[in-house]
């Protein structure tokens, strides 16, 4: 993807370009109507209640327009995509081409002589704005309604640690995979790259690299624990160290399988460990805080302790254990103690048990419950063989890079 300068100025002139259309688009049909009475006045047939009706007529169905492309147009933009939206361009193309065509009628057969038929010459603006009425139901069809039939089941795979979904989508174009299944419509590459990246970060769990080192550090020992000896002398033959080095790797993989079972079981078993200590200090925390509650209640409006106190008053006791069962099992840096505290607190205000207190921490949660301001500026690469402008088909492959 490109840098955020190119980023910044393809989404300005776009923006620019669509409000300087979309300007005139609003403009012509009102021009057609007040052009004849400010340059030939007097020479103008009366056109009485007819031309009344047709002005109600043109003011409502410009509202109308105004409102759709407002709402169809200028939605904030979830994600800036490295390639224009086909359709999206071709729908301002014909746009520009219409109101063109229009004009160019407009200045030949009326302006140049000077048409005296004003029934007529507004008859023409409202044909103009029926026109462009239609053109807006055909950008509903282009842009919403073709994609919500769903046309391929794309599997979305991370590489990192092979976690999948599937999504059913129709004819898009790519931008984006993981491992799950969506289902999408007509659709690009881009696009369709944009949806999965949309359900990425609410399907999928936040993946934690701190989770892969134990196998690293593993392979790092073993290779740590190997040491050749020369038994003719110092040499400085390191290519024959490194096949001896090699060998005695391979003849203690049979074994590492076992250690492997064993780390694995001790993990597991010390993740329990602190696991049932921190339930059993959850529980008599929130024991505490009913006792509290309970006194509480004799007292007077201004003595009552508000959550965020009684939370701070809790917290130490069950502070230990949380710290140590977050370091076992290496989420202590998605977890920092303000918003411990201030979970704490919203539990205890709306008075929610210990077991929805502790969900948070005994499993992990989307990504984007974690480090939002993180995400929301995230930048991906999409690679793709085939243009991201293409269309969707069967066995299309492409993948999705995080650049942060």
């Amino acid at each position: 993807m490109e840098d955020s300068v190119g980023l910044d100025c393809r989404r300005y002139l776009g923006l620019t370009v669509a409000a300087v259309l979309g300007l005139l688009v609003f403009l012509t049909p009102i021009a057609f109507i007040l052009l004849p009475p400010i340059l030939w006045r007097d020479e103008l047939e009366p056109c009485g209640t007819i031309c009344e009706g047709l002005f109600i007529s043109v003011a409502f169905k410009l509202l109308i327009l105004l409102i759709g492309t407002w709402a169809l147009f200028f939605r904030k933009q979830r994600a800036d995509v490295p390639r224009v939206f086909v359709f999206r361009a071709l729908l301002l193309v014909l746009i520009f081409l219409f109101v063109v065509s229009y004009w160019l009628f407009y200045g030949v057969r009326i302006l140049d002589s000077r048409d005296r038929n004003y029934q007529g010459i507004v008859q023409y603006a409202v044909s103009l704005v029926d026109a462009l009425l239609f053109i807006h139901y055909l950008a509903i069809v282009l842009l919403e309604l073709r994609q919500l039939q769903p046309m391929f089941t794309l599997q979305v795979v991370r590489s990192t640690d092979g976690e999948s979904r599937f999504y059913s989508l129709g004819h898009l174009s790519i931008q984006r995979a993981a491992s799950r299944f969506y289902s999408l419509g007509h659709l690009s590459i881009q696009r369709a790259a944009l949806v999965v990246l949309e359900n990425y970060y609410k399907d999928f769990t936040i993946y934690n690299p701190n989770l892969l080192t134990a196998s690293k550090f593993r392979a790092a020992k073993h290779m740590a624990g190997l040491k050749v000896y020369n038994v003719d002398g110092p040499s400085n033959n390191a290519t024959g160290q490194s096949r001896a080095m090699i060998a005695a790797a391979a003849r203690r993989r049979d074994s590492s399988h076992n250690e492997l079972y064993y780390e694995e079981a001790e993990h597991e078993r010390r993740v329990k460990k602190r696991r049932a200590r921190l339930v059993v200090a959850v529980e008599e925390a929130f024991i505490h805080i009913q006792r509290l509650q309970a006194e509480e209640q004799q007292k007077a409006p201004g003595e009552v302790m508000d959550p965020r106190e009684a939370a701070q008053a809790i917290f130490p006791s069950m502070a230990r254990a949380l710290q140590k069962y977050l370091r076992t099992t290496r989420q202590q840096h998605y977890h920092s103690m303000e918003s411990i505290l201030q979970h704490l607190a919203f539990c205890i205000t709306n008075s929610m048990t210990p077991k929805a207190f502790l969900e948070r921490y005994l499993s992990a949660g989307p990504t984007l419950q974690y480090d939002r301001e993180r995400w929301l500026s995230t930048q991906w690469r999409l690679v793709s063989d085939e243009a991201v402008t293409n269309g969707l088909r069967d066995g299309l492959v492409f993948v999705l890079k995080c650049l942060d």
